[in-house]
C-alpha cells in the first residue's frame, strides 16, 4: 500500500491548495491534476520532446560565413 499522510488545505487567493510533503515531492515546475470520483490525481508533467524544446527557441539573427565545398578525401572502409 501507498503511503499516506494527512495533510492541510488552505486558501490562496481565490484557490484551494495543499501543501506536499517531501516524501512526495514531484520534479519539475508544472504538474497535471484531474479528478476521478472524490480523488484528486496528481502527476508530474512529461518531460517536453526534443522537438518541442526547439521549436520553443528564438530564431537566430545571425549571417554566417559562406562555406566553400571542400573536396573530399578518400576513406577506406
Amino acid at each position: 500500500m501507498a503511503p499516506e499522510r494527512h495533510v492541510k488545505l488552505f486558501k490562496n487567493g481565490r484557490n484551494q491548495a495543499v501543501r506536499i510533503p517531501r516524501e512526495f515531492e514531484l520534479p519539475g515546475e508544472d504538474a497535471i491534476i484531474r479528478k476521478e470520483g472524490d480523488r484528486l490525481i496528481i502527476e508530474p508533467t512529461p518531460p517536453k520532446s526534443l522537438l518541442a524544446v526547439l521549436a520553443s527557441l528564438k530564431t537566430i539573427d545571425e549571417d554566417f560565413p559562406p562555406i566553400s565545398d571542400l573536396p573530399l578525401n578518400p576513406v577506406d572502409l
